[in-house]
């Protein structure tokens, strides 16, 4: 690990930004408390890479002591991981009521880590000393002044999260900032300000930050919980209050409704506010860093996420579309390649002229000034949608109808004679899935066979082995991703279904899409599409 200067960050990096303000990131701490998230020591070694890469400036790694899986995490964090940004920072409690710091196993575990950064976690609630902590109030000022001038003087910065302290507060505001005053007195350099609960609003949050920082002269900073949905609101409340210090989590993780979600507060702090909080370079990355670490934690990305989600600058309105053809900045706060994101137009029964244009010049179509090819493909998408199509989510469908419409006819590349999907139900309670295949590709006649675990797979593979021989490029395509939905409609069994498939190459990955009454019928559309777009990919021609 590199060593690290006085400012806190590694005296290597050339990029270090300012000591003045902190991005404080805790998705292996308090990120990973999310229901659903369960880290293991690989993990959370990648996702310290992909923060420090991102460039914040401290990495909340875990409790060390607490657990074997957090003691490991930093001995390999220090082995393995060369911090360019960031310094990593070990949390743990204030010693235990009536036991001094120096014969605290677990504060002894804290510097044991080698981390350069501690935070402490603190009581700042009168109630939570007496109930939680079953100590007086005296005691419990004297366990935060021991602990973080045990840790100083064994050359540890110190970070106090004062935990609960808005509702702590709120029962006794002269005890709770007698809190925040013992610890910064004792050698803190920061005292957090948390909101535990996550219970308060943005207008609460300002008016007790700016009185601490008025009362006490210590440097602040903020932990805000997610629960009334104000978490990224309440940081930046509190940053307009004086605070210089942000705790986040990547994507918002965090204990029942999440954290404060890093991604929006950087964004703000760097665009909106104009303050240098990462290297340079670093924000337009954002995106990238935001599905990666969803990726390790193996949770979908948000698609409606500010800023980093993939439906963050898609457009779906003609109206809108209209407006962007002229100036993108009409309906959009910023510049999406800011954050790393693009600007998506989507295709819908809403569409008008623009959105087709500009859907055209973003799949590499020129549609030209042919008002009435543009008309044609509106009307096309408005009956097909009308039908129970989706081509907001089947890009691949749609530029196949696109490209159909533009060349008057639909190419392809084998012509379906016939299908049949078989399921046969066995005395032992088993099943068996088999299809066949009837098409013609290339002028030759093809029937194939396969089994499946089920009756679309049976199909995919009966498609896979008919044509796989003609066009050898089908090989790499994977079916990714299969959805099913029963359109709004009252003929229950009978209802229209809608499909979606995603099929990926080594390249990339893309949606298609079928409509029938039959599941199987609609799924082998969507298949169809599927195996079409992905030959065109691969930039095989289609047969006339």
């Amino acid at each position: 690990m590199t060593d690290a200067p006085e400012d806190g960050f590694p005296a290597e990096d050339s990029l270090q930004v300012d000591d003045g303000f902190h991005v404080f990131d805790t998705t292996l701490r308090d990120g990973a408390q999310r229901e659903g998230i369960s880290l293991t020591v690989a993990d959370k070694l990648t996702i310290a890479r992909h923060l420090d890469d991102f460039g914040v400036g401290f990495i909340e790694g875990g409790w060390p002591g607490a657990n074997p899986r957090d003691t490991e995490f930093f001995q390999r964090a220090a082995a393995e991981i060369d911090f360019r940004h960031a310094q990593l920072v070990a949390f743990g409690a204030t010693r235990k009521a009536g036991v001094r710091a120096e014969d605290d196993p677990q504060v002894a575990a804290l510097v044991d880590s080698g981390a350069p950064v501690v935070t402490l976690v603190a009581k700042s609630h009168d109630r939570h000393v007496e109930l939680a902590l079953r100590t007086t109030l005296d005691e419990n000022l004297a366990m935060v002044r021991d602990t973080v001038s045990y840790l100083r003087e064994r050359g540890r910065r110190v970070f106090v999260d004062c935990e609960h302290f808005f509702d702590g507060y709120h029962a006794n505001p002269g005890y709770a900032t007698q809190v925040v005053r013992t610890a910064h007195e004792a050698g803190a350099d920061v005292v957090v300000l948390c909101d535990t609960n996550g219970g308060m609003l943005p207008a609460q949050v300002r008016t007790v930050v700016e009185a601490v920082l008025a009362e006490t002269g210590a440097r602040l900073g903020i932990h805000a919980q997610d629960d009334t949905g104000c978490a990224v609101a309440n940081t930046l409340a509190a940053v307009d209050a004086g605070a210089t210090h942000v705790q986040c989590t990547a994507n918002g993780y965090g204990e029942r409704v999440g954290n404060s979600n890093l991604f929006p507060v950087v964004a703000a702090l760097e665009i909106k506010y104009d303050r240098r909080v990462l290297p340079p370079g670093k924000l337009a990355e954002m995106t990238r860093i935001s599905h990666a670490i969803a990726e390790v934690v193996n949770l979908t990305p948000s698609t409606h996420q500010p800023y980093v989600g993939v439906s963050a600058f898609a457009h779906k309105a003609g109206l809108h579309a209209s407006a962007i053809k002229v100036d993108p900045d009409l309906y959009q706060h910023i510049d999406p390649e800011r954050v790393g994101n693009t600007m998506r137009m989507l295709v819908s029964d809403m569409a008008g002229r623009a959105s087709i244009e500009l859907k055209g010049k973003e799949l590499g179509i020129d549609l030209g000034d042919d008002r009435a090819l543009v008309a044609r493909v509106v009307e096309r998408v408005k009956e097909r949608e009308l039908a129970g199509y989706t081509y907001e989510a089947a890009d691949a469908s749609f530029e196949l109808l696109l490209r159909a419409e533009v060349e008057g006819r639909s190419r392809r590349y084998y012509r379906v004679e016939s299908w049949r999907a078989i399921v046969e139900d066995r005395p032992d309670g088993t099943h068996a899935n088999e299809a066949t295949v009837k098409l013609w590709a290339k002028g030759e006649r093809i029937v194939a066979t396969a089994e499946g675990n089920g009756p679309v797979n049976a199909l995919d593979r009966a498609l896979r082995v008919a044509l796989e021989r003609i066009y050898p490029q089908l090989a790499a395509l994977k079916l990714t991703d299969y959805k099913v939905r029963i359109l709004e409609g009252s003929l229950g069994t009978g209802s229209i279904t809608r499909v979606l498939v995603s099929t990926s190459d080594e390249r990339g990955e893309w949606s298609t899409v079928g409509v029938a009454e039959n599941v199987i019928a609609a799924s082998w559309q969507a298949l169809d599409d599927a195996y079409a777009y992905g030959l065109r990919r691969a930039g095989v021609e289609p047969q006339e």
